[in-house]
């Protein structure tokens, strides 16, 4: 198991946890066996300022959602093996209507390449360059590093986006032990020092290490 540090700050719903089931995403394909979503919100656990007709019948403009923009940091010491950028941040949907509709082009997209379902994204190879963790959604024209770079815990490499196979803005991470997602196969990870609200609790408990919750809150500790 990979431990990590969370790759933001303030507070992020988890969803398609591997804590709720494994496959989380429930596919093997591209090492997403154990992958993980986290979509900001506030401390009401809203994901966006508000809603209007666009939620219900239609779509919604990406800077309405509190994680569009926030910075994504590194969430480990590595160095940077992939960068891709250039896809761009699609509109956001929450209305049933919009998202049977975008069900229906998945077959699609998975027929297009990575870049379809990944939009933009950084990867990082850990220390012994055998397993890699990748970021993935990043805003368009948001990464700050290069295929190279040395980076740290921490850092900022990049900005959640709503690019590639994404409904509303989000950061999704996985661990896997192949650059060449033909044949990658996840690796299981959990993370440290978090603070999480489970249900609609107000009450939280400190994590030293695990895995969020589906639907939990979570915030990063200061070390």
């Amino acid at each position: 198991m990979v431990v990590l540090s969370l790759p933001f700050e303030g507070r992020w719903l988890a969803m398609n946890s591997p804590a709720r089931r494994v496959p989380s995403h429930g596919t093997d394909l591209l090492g997403s066996r154990y992958a993980i979503d986290f979509v900001g919100v506030d401390d009401r656990r809203r994901t966006a300022t508000h809603r209007d007709w666009g939620s219900y019948f239609g779509t919604e403009p990406v800077e309405r959602f509190f994680a569009f923009g926030q910075p994504i940091l590194a969430p480990a010491d590595g160095r940077v093996v992939q960068v891709h950028d250039g896809e761009v941040d699609h509109v956001a949907r929450r209305s049933q209507l919009s998202l049977v509709h975008y069900a229906l082009r998945q077959a699609g997209r998975l027929r297009q390449g990575v870049a379809a379902i990944a939009g933009n994204y950084v990867t990082i190879a850990l220390p012994g360059n055998d397993t890699f963790v990748s970021l993935v959604h990043l805003r368009a024209g948001s990464p700050q590093v290069a295929v190279g770079d040395v980076v740290t815990t921490g850092q900022p490499i990049a900005e959640c986006g709503n690019s590639g196979n994404s409904t509303q803005p989000h950061v999704h991470l996985q661990v896997m032990d192949n650059l060449d997602l033909s044949v990658a196969r996840g690796i299981p990870l959990a993370f440290r020092h978090f603070r999480e609200w489970t249900g609609r609790s107000e009450r939280s408990r400190v994590e030293e290490s695990g895995i969020p919750g589906e639907n939990s809150v979570v915030e990063a500790l200061k070390p």
